[in-house]
């Protein structure tokens, strides 16, 4: 279905992914709306994609300097303002309560009304760092983020238990909300570009993401589209 007026009608947005470049290429269109309209948006960075290189020469600690970099600048392009880097290891991400309790803290952190990341459930979703941190992101969200029981440690240090109002899944099997990214799109192959040890500077890559947008906006009154699986938390 298409989106209505309403759509960003919350104030404050955390978007949780597993490696630099993961915002870019599911929800740039989207962030920089939601920036231009006044949002406040954070993405918190799961990994910093230490180990996204084909090259054995190249040392991790490079890879993190220079990735970490490039996520700040596309952000940047996106008018995000704050980037909190997590530093966890890039392919080693785990489904268990040493993942969960990161996220929570990036929550109660940030308090976002809506967190935008990967959909777990899809699937065939190949990347078990994506399928981590989506299903740690669910987790935190509903119940451990709001529950002050849970992860006391946390509560101790100041983080007090938050309640998220939705969570956004993008690459999802069966999205309901489609973003008309139309005035954005440019916008979002800028920030892919600042991921140069990624995608270079490709015009075939462009043509993808150009080419994905206009997949999302099938049917819809507008040329460019992101789409998300929205699901409701608070009760």
């Amino acid at each position: 279905m298409p989106i209505g007026e309403d759509w960003n009608s919350f104030d404050r947005y955390l978007v949780v992914v597993a490696h630099p470049d993961d915002a870019e290429f599911s929800s740039a269109g989207t962030v920089a709306l939601l920036t231009a309209a006044g949002k406040t948006v954070v993405i918190a960075q799961v990994t910093s994609g230490d180990k996204g290189t084909a090259d054995f020469a190249t040392e991790t600690t490079h890879m993190v300097t220079t990735r970490e970099a490039e996520e700040i600048e596309a952000a940047r392009r996106m008018g995000v303002t704050e980037v909190d880097f997590l530093r966890q290891t890039d392919g080693e991400l785990m489904v268990d309560l040493a993942l969960r309790g990161v996220v929570v803290a990036a929550i109660r952190r940030h308090k976002p009304d809506v967190i935008i990341t990967h959909d777990p459930f899809r699937p065939y979703a190949f990347h078990p760092d994506h399928r981590a941190v989506g299903f740690a992101a669910h987790d935190a969200a509903y119940p451990s983020a709001r529950d002050p029981h849970a992860f006391p440690e946390l509560t101790a240090q100041g983080l007090e238990p938050h309640k998220t109002a939705e969570i956004w899944y993008f690459n999802a099997e069966h999205p309901d909300l489609i973003v008309d990214i139309s005035s954005t799109m440019e916008t979002k192959i800028d920030a892919l570009r600042a991921h140069f040890s990624q995608v270079g500077d490709r015009d075939e890559v462009w043509d993808r993401v150009r080419d994905r947008g206009r997949e999302l906006a099938a049917d819809m009154p507008f040329e460019y589209a992101e789409a998300f699986k929205v699901v409701q938390l608070r009760r």
